[in-house]
């Protein structure tokens, strides 16, 4: 490769970003996701799409009008071969808080759902639990997650085919109990 093409996808990532950038933090005004003051639990698995959310919030909190903190969680669920090490190191080079929630749902689900079934049901709703109770035991006022265009479609057609109805994810959906927002 060389310096010219360098240089064209230099300048190609920095206009995704731009745009990425503009795209959520609009998002994020029109729907009132995030407020003044709010504590902003951004739920790090480790997958792309929870280290890009995690950069465009750092990258906004830094511009927003308003003031928000962003704290970085990642729950550990005791998935064999998850190394324990690599996000712990990342979110020190960022310099901001973390926490590593231990919780071994993996087990649970293991035991629960039959060999060749799916455990996506059963996995996500003891991770959402968890979050939602770390959430409030650290005081913070919004959980972000990672999902994109892709999961909100296949939501819907989950909800679709299994649910009988038309129904997405939206913006900002409050949890059953009202006391978590998630963004």
């Amino acid at each position: 490769m060389n310096q010219k093409d360098t240089r064209k996808e230099t300048l190609e990532f920095n206009k995704l970003q731009k745009r990425l950038r503009r795209n959520v933090g609009n998002a994020i005004t029109d729907y009132n996701m995030i407020e003044e003051g709010d504590v902003v639990m951004a739920c790090i698995s480790g997958g792309k799409d929870s280290f890009a959310m995690l950069d465009i919030l750092l990258n906004l909190q830094k511009a927003a009008p308003i003031k928000f903190e962003v704290v970085a969680v990642n729950l550990d669920q005791k998935q064999p071969g998850f190394p324990e090490h690599i996000l712990p190191e990342y979110f020190e080079t960022l310099n901001i808080p973390y926490y590593i929630v231990d919780k071994d749902t993996y087990s649970v689900v293991k035991e629960k759902v039959p060999e060749g079934k799916t455990t996506c049901g059963l996995c996500s709703r003891l991770r959402r639990g968890t979050l939602y109770s770390f959430a409030e035991k650290i005081g913070a006022t919004k959980l972000a997650l990672g999902h994109h265009m892709d999961d909100i479609v296949e939501t819907m057609f989950l909800n679709m085919f299994h649910g009988s109805r038309l129904k997405a994810m939206p913006p900002k959906l409050r949890s059953d109990d009202g006391r978590n927002v998630v963004i």
